[in-house]
């Protein structure tokens, strides 16, 4: 049997699309709700909001779930996300009010085919609080097709609750639960804020289910230098991960790395500097360090085993 060079590069060709066009960065994001003391400390939305969605579009996610964020800061990131669209629900009310679970995705790679929510809590399918939970704390989550290769899977984003222990191992316990009754053998991707670390017995009780994986740990390359809360303060550090993202077996984790990224605002005087290390031209002015949230995006390349 003989090939022409055209039809073996063609089939190499058409092998590549097939096997990359899988492929997809995901992640999960707190993006911290509009909180006016943030801005008194300078640490304000509306300087805030570029850098988030220009992180999200440098680092190239292709969906990412979020938390926290009021309808209004939902509505901020769609028009700084134009290549994206965006499925949401508000935690009081399961439509706009309160914080809101928001997961954002790339419409030209997705379609997006059913969404929904519930919440954490005895009464998944009403709005309210859960056992020993300070507020009430829902699940949003979204059914999706691959455009490229047809393939469905499910997008969960979740914000356990901070004060209940627990409403947090509930919560888990639920998750399972669910992911099972709404994915069924599909495959799913569950990310969120769990508001627990990797040695928690709630985190425990997801890491050794028999249909998650952490994506930390099947990722063969890991760049996390830090843990994922940050409280707005560029010269923390914790070894604690309470920001996860979780894989039923379908999925590979390729890579894993938390985002550290920070940004600049003005501070003192600005008249500028030179420094005898750099040519003349290079000026240096007095500038703070900030970071866009008191978490860092969780950024996770996933492909299909």
């Amino acid at each position: 049997m003989h090939y022409t060079l055209k039809a073996v590069l063609s089939g190499l060709a058409a092998f590549y699309v097939s096997t990359t066009a899988q492929a997809m960065n995901v992640g999960t994001y707190n993006i911290r709700y509009d909180n006016p003391a943030d801005a008194k400390a300078g640490n304000g939305w509306e300087q805030r909001a570029p850098v988030i969605a220009g992180m999200i579009r440098f680092h190239g996610f292709d969906i990412v779930g979020t938390q926290e964020g009021y309808i209004h800061q939902i509505h901020d990131l769609e028009k700084l996300l134009p290549e994206y669209e965006c499925t949401a629900h508000g935690r009081d009310d399961g439509k706009e009010a309160g914080e809101n679970i928001a997961i954002f995705y790339r419409a030209d790679k997705f379609k997006k085919l059913n969404e929904g929510l519930f919440w954490l809590s005895e009464n998944p399918e009403q709005p309210g609080k859960g056992w020993d939970a300070a507020l009430p704390r829902i699940c949003g989550w979204a059914e999706f097709q691959d455009k490229e290769s047809g393939k469905k899977f499910y997008y969960l984003s979740v914000h356990f609750d901070h004060r209940g222990v627990e409403a947090r191992k509930q919560s888990a316990n639920l998750l399972i639960q669910r992911i099972q009754r709404i994915a069924k053998n599909t495959p799913a991707i569950l990310c969120g804020d769990f508001n627990v670390d990797q040695t928690s017995e709630s985190y425990k009780v997801l890491h050794d289910s028999s249909i998650l994986r952490d994506s930390y740990e099947v990722a063969p390359l890991r760049l996390a230098l830090n843990g994922t809360a940050n409280r707005f303060d560029v010269n923390s550090m914790t070894d604690s991960r309470i920001d996860h993202v979780f894989l039923t077996k379908e999925f590979d984790a390729k890579k894993y790395g938390i985002l550290t990224d920070t940004y600049r605002t003005p501070a003192g005087d600005q008249t500028g500097e030179r420094s005898g290390n750099f040519p003349g031209e290079v000026v240096f002015k007095n500038y703070e360090a900030r970071l866009p949230s008191d978490h860092f995006p969780v950024l996770v390349e996933v492909d299909w085993k």
